[in-house]
């Protein structure tokens, strides 16, 4: 089951077009990872998804119905822009925020005071906002955007400011937190965390959708038949079969073997370049590389940049 479906959502700005006929499906359960530069037009989607602002033509559904108002009451949210009044405690604040969502004081009391204890900031609990660190008000942030259990969430950079510890701690609860059942919208830059976590992706540029899927699949879509192989040592005959035969990228001296990045041309096959080293050298691995999210990221927003340029030409 799909928890958000977009279907053909416009926005514009003035003159500034934010989504152009924008469509995509959240399955229920999953992190999906929202991308883009910067200007794409992942926030204006996110607002949208939010009810903060509303599409010039399409439209969301929300677990099958048109999307409504009551329904940010199911959503956590989470927005790149910290909004938290620095003059007011730390406690009170996050009290003050879940109560907003409709928890009772004392349970909002119960659930925070476990929250700043996990995430090492209870210290700070009657403190004033303006005194935490960047990192520690994100966490509080953080705390107050999950606390009354929503079964979707929006987390816009959520790592922006944490150091690895706190991010890796961050990954940690959103990996429970889709344990637990809930849908996780990940917008970030981060794309080693969205290797980590998401299930799903969407890229989105110059206000157009350009590539969805399962991250497992796109990476398999674009891969380019590069492979690692390892050996114990370095091997002449090896060494010459590859750039002979096949094409060899580079070798990497290793603490106790050899290691060479090779591309498999068309017209041959992996097993072609195994069976030809084989009688020549025993291999310790091999591997196929498939291409990194940050490679597509690059490779599929120059392209369409390119595209586009030429359509307008």
């Amino acid at each position: 089951m799909n928890i958000i479906e977009v279907h053909e959502v416009t926005k514009r700005y003035s003159n500034h077009l934010a989504l152009d006929r924008v469509s995509l499906s959240v399955r229920e359960g999953v992190i999906f990872g929202l991308l883009g530069p910067n200007g794409a037009g992942k926030t204006t989607l996110i607002r949208i998804l939010n009810q903060i602002t509303f599409p010039d033509s399409g439209i969301v559904y929300f677990k099958g119905h048109p999307l409504k108002e009551d329904d940010v009451r199911q959503i956590g949210y989470l927005p790149e822009e910290r909004g938290l009044y620095k003059k007011m405690k730390a406690g009170e604040q996050a009290i003050y925020l879940a109560q907003l969502k409709g928890i009772d004081r004392d349970t909002a009391f119960k659930r925070l005071r476990e929250k700043f204890r996990q995430y090492d900031i209870l210290d700070w609990w009657n403190r004033p906002i303006e005194e935490l660190s960047k990192g520690m008000q994100q966490k509080v942030q953080f705390i107050t955007t999950i606390l009354h259990k929503p079964s979707f969430l929006i987390l816009d950079e959520p790592f922006s400011g944490f150091d690895p510890i706190n991010t890796n701690l961050l990954k940690e609860e959103i990996l429970n937190l889709k344990k637990e059942g809930a849908t996780i919208i990940l917008s970030t830059h981060n794309m080693a965390s969205v290797e980590e976590i998401c299930d799903e992706i969407a890229l989105i540029n110059q206000s157009r959708k350009i590539l969805e899927g399962n991250l497992y699949d796109i990476k398999t879509q674009f891969k380019k038949n590069i492979f690692s192989l390892e050996l114990k040592e370095e091997n002449a005959g090896v060494t010459q079969l590859l750039n002979e035969h096949f094409e060899l990228l580079e070798s990497t001296a290793l603490p106790h073997s050899i290691q060479y990045r090779i591309h498999i041309p068309d017209g041959k096959r992996a097993n072609d370049l195994i069976a030809a080293v084989m009688q020549h050298a025993d291999i310790l691995s091999f591997n196929e590389i498939l291409p990194s999210m940050n490679e597509i990221f690059i490779e599929q927003v120059e392209t369409f940049n390119q595209a586009h340029a030429h359509e307008q030409q």
